[in-house]
Formats: structure tokens, sequence, C-alpha cells
């Protein structure tokens, strides 16, 4: 676990060191960013321990700053990239390295699952949504709400019913009782969005038989949808009468 420092234990030379840094850092950026009109490609990732050096080793500012100086990526003097047009293997790793730096951090998940999957590209949203998937066994209790996003973003806008229902099923095994049981509850929905209702109304048998539910107004929700979840009839031929 970091142990992070109060700033009045900090030498003060450090600040400025950093600002020093930073200031490098950004004039770098705008020297190498725009050459003729055209945007720089995102590099790769800084290490881990280049960053905390520059943090005076604190891994929670340096996932911060990394953050910071990939999300603003994107505005380059002179230009405004689309995020579409970012290298998205190298987005993730960007993420990933800020997760790493700081295993806490909210803020990689979320601009995965929130911003940078909001582009017009099935594929490059997909790997962000994927990533989120595959992040959150690490830490099931502080990252459910990007997943439960992610599962709506796959099921609404992407119209991936195979990913959505992966995601929600990863959600409902998951065992965390900081997982709430709206959450758990989303493979069951996803079933039923997707026209798999006899999938769904078995999952959800079993959950109202198990026990678990013991809230008497939820239970009450959950049964009156259990009686609605009729499956689709199969189209019916025309009856003999008919053809005469």
């Amino acid at each position: 676990m970091t142990t992070q420092r109060p700033w009045r234990e900090v030498p003060r030379l450090l600040p400025a060191l950093l600002g020093l840094l930073l200031l490098a850092l950004c004039l770098s950026h705008s020297r190498d960013s725009v050459r003729g009109g055209t945007a720089r490609a995102l590099p790769a990732a800084p290490t881990a321990a280049w960053l905390e050096f520059l943090s005076g080793g604190d891994s929670v500012l340096a996932a911060r700053l990394l953050m910071v100086w990939l999300q603003a990526f994107d505005t380059q003097p002179g230009l405004s990239l689309p995020l579409v047009a970012l290298d998205y293997a190298q987005v993730e790793a960007w993420l990933a390295q800020a997760l790493l730096l700081d295993p806490r951090a909210q803020s990689p998940l979320l601009a995965a699952s929130r911003l940078y999957s909001q582009v017009q590209d099935p594929v490059r949203a997909a790997r962000m949504l994927d990533f989120v998937h595959a992040q959150f066994a690490r830490d099931p209790a502080r990252r459910w709400p990007w997943l439960a996003h992610a599962v709506w973003v796959a099921q609404h806008r992407l119209r991936d019913a195979a990913r959505a229902q992966r995601y929600a099923h990863t959600l409902s095994a998951a065992s965390d009782p900081a997982i709430p049981a709206w959450a758990q509850q989303m493979e069951i929905f996803v079933l039923e969005g997707t026209g798999e209702v006899a999938r769904a109304r078995a999952l959800l048998t079993k959950l109202l038989a198990s026990g678990t539910v013991r809230d008497a107004h939820e239970y009450a929700f959950l049964t009156q949808r259990l009686a609605q979840m009729v499956p689709a009839e199969k189209p019916v031929g025309e009856s003999p009468e008919v053809l005469k």
C-alpha cells in the first residue's frame, strides 16, 4: 500500500523541480506535436519508475500526472484531435500504467468506460470495454460501477448482445458484498432484452428460490417481472380455412 506524505514533509526544492520537469515536458510536447500541421502520435506510456521519480516517489501523484497528460493529448497546439484518431493500443497501455501506479484510482476506468468508449468505432469502443472487464476482477468492490456501465454501452450503443451478456455474467458471478443486487441482476435483464427470455426466466426463478432476496419490495418486484417474462410465440402458419 502506498503511503502518501503530507506536503509539509516534501523537500522545498522538489515542487520547483516538478514544475521545471513538467514545463520541459509541455515545451517538448508543444514543439513536437505540430510539424507542418500534422499531429504527433500518442507515444508509449512512460515507465512507472520514471513517473515515480518525477513525482518524488509518490505513485498516486504519478498516476494523476499520467492521466492529466493523456486526457490533454487530443488537444494539441493548433489542432483538436478526434479520439478515434488515437492509437487505442497505446491508450490502453497508458490507462493500465495509471492503474499499476495507483490501483485504487477510479479515473482510468472512468475514462475507458465513459470517454474513450464513446467513439464511433465499434472496434476501439469494444477494446476499452474489454479493458474495463479485464481489470474488474482485481478489485470488484471498487470497479463494479465501470463494468456495469460497460454492460449498458455494449448492449445499447454497440448492440453487441454477446459482449453485454459476458460482462453481465461476470458481475452476477462476483461474490463481493460491495456489489449491489441490481448490478448482479443485470444478466437477467440483458438476456430478456436480447430475446433470450427462457434463459432470463431460468436465472430469475433460481434467484427467487435461492433465498438471497431478503427485501420484500425487491422480491415482489422480481416476482412481477418473472410473471411478465413471456417467451415470444413462434409464428403459426395460416390455417387451411384461410387458404381457401
